[in-house]
């Protein structure tokens, strides 16, 4: 093999591992839901081709608000899905869609957009 073919090859195999990296082990850090007292935990996720913030901490057994502010106008990020809650809503472009419920157990729930191509994570704990 002559040295352009071994640099091109292992450039590939580089760029192959970043890729995997970044989509599959890099992780995001997670943002704590906010509250005052007893009352509910709010946070407002902008919703502009992805989740931002895509993983965010809440309390098990508080009610939770969870404010979807959509910027983008793209097919896919349209609805947002949390199947183990059962809920599923529309998100309007250029408005803020509140979705509110009370997490009763501790554990890791993943949300997504309707085609499940843009994903986001809850981590409950007590």
């Amino acid at each position: 093999m002559r040295p352009d073919q071994v640099a091109v090859t292992i450039a590939g195999l580089g760029a192959i591992a970043w890729i995997t990296w970044y989509f599959f082990y890099a992780t995001a850090r997670s943002v704590r839901a906010s509250s005052a007292g007893v009352g509910a935990q709010e946070i407002t996720i902008t919703v502009d081709g992805g989740y931002v913030p895509s993983f965010i901490d809440l309390e098990a057994g508080r009610p939770a608000r969870l404010h979807f502010d959509r910027k983008d106008s793209g097919s896919c990020t349209e609805e947002v899905v949390f199947p183990d809650f059962g809920i599923r809503r529309f998100l309007p472009t250029g408005a803020t869609t509140t979705i509110e419920f009370t997490p009763r157990q501790p554990g890791s729930y993943e949300f997504a957009c309707g085609m499940g191509m843009v994903r986001g994570k809850l981590h409950v704990h007590r």
